[in-house]
């Protein structure tokens, strides 16, 4: 029960901190942490998120304009080929493939943001590697989220009202048993150094050069 308190102030917290608009990314970044940490009993859940929301402030603040500006014209894009009558329908399909890709690294990018210091660049690359490395997750991440996109859609006043005041926490707090589960094999457990050194191996399958990779990254 003291954790489900728990999760009900970080959800509280995000909503209050998320009102600007502009600073969603910054308090989702701290929600993921937050729940993250919760999940392993370390630290204070109060801490934790305004600590996360501070570290994190400009870089998930650039990270969620990027998405927003991405995605409208993703949203754009398809929806002029959808109203063509005589559209391309490859080019339809090309548009939702990359639509799809979108929303599978939008899923993955706080997280990485909130447990790793990187680069925007790198957080950004790592977003799109690191669903396809770990499916598994990131098929129950997307059926999550797909799941409550729908509720949320279909059912609007009460689930709405149960997703703003108790839900998105409670979701946060589920998605980051996949992402702990995720981020820790990358993270070397006889010196949990947190250096992206780490995942190069991994990350680097099949690829001539780990130039491109940020060897100075650490975990938060």
């Amino acid at each position: 029960m003291i954790k489900v308190g728990y999760i009900w102030w970080l959800n509280i917290l995000w909503l209050v901190c998320s009102l600007p608009i502009i600073t969603i990314g910054a308090s989702t970044t701290a929600l993921i942490y937050s729940c993250m940490k919760l999940h392993k009993e370390e630290g204070y859940a109060t801490k934790n998120f305004f600590h996360s929301f501070k570290e994190n402030f400009k870089q998930s603040t650039v990270i969620w304009l990027i998405y927003i500006a991405v995605g409208a014209i993703l949203g754009a894009d398809l929806y002029f080929w959808k109203m063509q009558s005589n559209g391309n329908k490859i080019v339809l399909g090309l548009s939702l493939a990359v639509l799809i890709l979108y929303a599978i690294s939008l899923s993955y990018v706080f997280a990485i943001q909130a447990k790793f210091v990187n680069s925007i660049k790198n957080t950004l690359l790592y977003s799109i590697l690191l669903p396809f490395k770990n499916l598994k997750e990131t098929i129950l991440i997307l059926v999550t989220l797909g799941t409550v996109l729908y509720f949320n859609v279909t059912t609007v006043f009460l689930v709405n009202f149960f997703t703003l005041n108790v839900g998105v926490g409670f979701i946060v707090f589920l998605l980051a048993v996949f992402y702990n589960a995720v981020f820790e094999r990358y993270i070397p457990k006889e010196e949990y150094s947190s250096r992206w050194e780490s995942v190069e191996e991994p990350l680097e399958n099949g690829r001539e050069s780990d130039k491109d990779l940020d060897e100075t990254a650490k975990q938060r």
